[in-house]
């Protein structure tokens, strides 16, 4: 598996009301949804290793690796998985009627990152596609990673019109409740305008991308209760992020195509 196109160059507007939320709220907001959860540590140190596993640098709490790889000894490790859409090439992995087509029958596909779209239109589907995934959530769990990644929550917003957030709400939340019975937290990926409806759709931290770049770490922050784990791809993000924000999230600056340590073209800096 590979990662998601950061950015995708589709943001929504920043939302703001997570900001107007009472103080006291927030602190309910910030419990996990499940008891038997861990958690993130706050303002750890981050590297986002999706595009190949490689020793983590001195300083590192946080590890998000694919699924395909093992999880780094001793270290909070987070899961990814391309859990909205299909791995390019892989479609044949899918049975045909998950595939999201338009009226003609074509496939729906992220124009980023040639990926087709899982279709999540009804209940029968969503239960489907989550069962598949389910399996590698399964697969996160036995390896030991104590949470998992969804990506491409936001894929309803590349849909043409086809998915909409309420369905993808109802397909995370199969998700969340396949994660937390296996003891494993759960991740909002991006998507900062279903920030605050995590307590209902079951997530309990936040992966972002660019949330510096794009001025919406607040948005993650308040409903999260600064459970945030951010990367950013360009040094502008950096010095956006920075000064703000690294006494209270996490951050991380990678390559865009998050390649192994060694490999040209690799980058990590921190704040």
């Amino acid at each position: 598996m590979k990662r998601s196109s950061p950015a995708r160059g589709k943001r929504f507007a920043t939302f703001t009301a997570a900001g107007a939320l009472a103080a006291g709220t927030l602190a309910a907001l910030a419990a996990p949804a499940s008891a038997a959860v861990t958690l993130p540590p706050q303002a750890a140190g981050f590297d986002y290793q999706i595009g190949g596993a490689y020793t983590p640098p001195s300083g590192v709490q946080i590890v998000s690796r694919d699924v395909s790889a093992a999880p780094a000894s001793g270290k909070y490790n987070i899961c990814y998985l391309n859990a909205f859409q299909a791995q390019q090439g892989a479609d044949g992995d899918w049975p045909a009627d998950l595939l999201l087509r338009d009226s003609s029958g074509a496939k729906v596909v992220d124009p980023d990152w040639q990926e087709t779209l899982l279709d999540l239109r009804t209940a029968d589907k969503r239960s489907r596609v989550a069962a598949k995934v389910g399996s590698w959530i399964d697969t996160c769990a036995a390896k030991g990673y104590q949470a998992i990644e969804p990506d491409n929550y936001d894929s309803y917003s590349r849909s043409r019109n086809l998915l909409t957030a309420s369905q993808a709400q109802d397909y995370i939340k199969l998700l969340s409740a396949r994660a937390h019975g296996k003891n494993l937290a759960i991740a909002q990926k991006n998507t900062p305008e279903l920030a605050a409806n995590r307590v209902a759709n079951g997530l309990d931290f936040a992966v972002t991308e660019e949330c510096g770049e794009y001025e919406e770490c607040a948005d993650y922050a308040g409903p999260f209760g600064n459970r945030v784990v951010d990367v950013e791809y360009t040094a502008s993000g950096m010095s956006k992020a920075c000064p703000e924000w690294k006494t209270r999230i996490s951050i991380v600056r990678r390559d865009l195509y998050v390649v192994p340590q060694g490999t040209s073209g690799y980058v990590r800096k921190t704040c």
